[in-house]
């Protein structure tokens, strides 16, 4: 064996471990891109709905507590009898769609966030921004919610 440093124009070897250092490294990157591709999958603006969303029966919203309508990325509130507060269920912190209540408490699946259901107010970090509320309205036992129902 020689002890004479090799080539890596010329020398098979080198060319191949080159080769194949620089395939681990792509694969490395690429990996580490679905991660991040992954945790920001749920990603949405956090307006809330962008047109006016029928949420059902008001009744189906707790007096003190709230109710999440995940599809339509609104959480309601009812703090007390026939008074709604509605706020934009998607996260403040990266976009993700809040996906639990307990009692008046949401929270974020992705990184933990959690919001206090009668304010929008954070709760706990990582978010730092409370949700933007979203405009509600109850007629005939029904709700609505989004740009179009104020």
């Amino acid at each position: 064996m020689s002890s004479e440093p090799t080539d890596p124009t010329t020398d098979p070897t080198a060319r191949r471990r080159t080769v194949l250092r620089g395939a681990a490294l792509a694969g490395a990157a690429a990996a580490a891109g679905a991660g991040l591709t992954a945790c920001g999958a749920k990603k949405g603006s956090s307006a809330g709905p962008t047109a006016a969303a029928d949420l059902g029966a008001a009744s189906e919203v707790p007096v003190g507590g709230a109710k999440l309508y995940r599809d339509d990325k609104v959480l309601v509130s009812q703090p007390s009898q026939g008074a709604f507060k509605a706020f934009s269920a998607v996260c403040t912190h990266q976009g993700c769609v809040l996906d639990t209540v307990d009692g008046t408490t949401a929270s974020c699946p992705c990184h933990g966030s959690k919001f206090d259901a009668l304010t929008g107010a954070v709760v706990q970090g990582p978010a730092t921004r409370a949700l933007p509320a979203v405009p509600v309205t109850e007629a005939g036992g029904k709700l609505t919610a989004g740009p179009a129902s104020s």
